[in-house]
C-alpha cells in the first residue's frame, strides 16, 4: 500500500513539474515552410509558412517538431527549417510599440498586425522588448504580440 501512495506522488509531482516548464518558441529560419499533418514528407501539406513566424514547439522527434500557431492549430514542420532565434508575431490591428515599459513612455514606433518583431527579451510585468525589421527598438505590451 505504501509502494501505491508513494509511485502515484512521484507520477504526480512528475506530472505538475512538467507542466509547469515555460513555452518553448522557436521561429521559421527559411523564406517559406510546409506545415504537415504528421512528421513525413508523405503527409498532407496543410498550409506554407513565411519567415520569422514564431511557432510554440509542443514535441519534438529526429526530424520532426509538432508546433502550434497563434490560433492554436497544431501542424507538424521539418526540425531544420526552424530556428532558435525568436519572432514575435503582431495580434492587434495596430500595435504601438514604446521607449520603455510603461504606456506614458515616448512611443517609439507603431506596426500593424502580422509583422513579426524580433523577441529581444521579456520583462515580466506584461512588456516584450522588440526590435523591428527596420531595426527600431522598444517595448510593446505582451498581450498585443504572440510568441512571447
Amino acid at each position: 500500500m505504501k509502494l501505491s501512495v508513494t509511485l502515484t506522488l512521484f507520477i504526480a509531482l512528475v506530472t505538475a513539474a512538467g507542466s509547469a516548464r515555460a513555452l518553448d518558441y522557436a521561429s521559421v529560419a527559411v523564406s517559406s515552410a510546409i506545415l504537415y499533418d504528421a512528421p513525413s514528407l508523405k503527409a498532407k501539406k496543410i498550409f506554407v509558412v513565411n519567415r520569422y513566424l514564431p511557432l510554440e514547439q509542443v514535441v519534438s522527434l529526429d526530424d520532426w517538431v509538432k508546433v502550434r500557431d497563434s490560433s492554436g492549430s497544431l501542424a507538424w514542420i521539418e526540425k531544420h527549417a526552424l530556428n532558435s532565434k525568436r519572432f514575435v508575431a503582431v495580434i492587434t490591428p495596430l500595435a504601438t510599440v514604446y521607449q520603455s515599459a510603461e504606456t506614458d513612455a515616448p512611443v517609439a514606433f507603431n506596426t500593424r498586425q502580422q509583422v513579426a518583431l524580433e523577441w529581444l527579451e521579456s520583462s515580466g510585468n506584461g512588456w516584450v522588448k522588440v526590435r523591428h525589421p527596420d531595426g527600431m527598438t522598444g517595448f510593446v505590451r505582451a498581450t498585443e504580440v504572440w510568441g512571447d
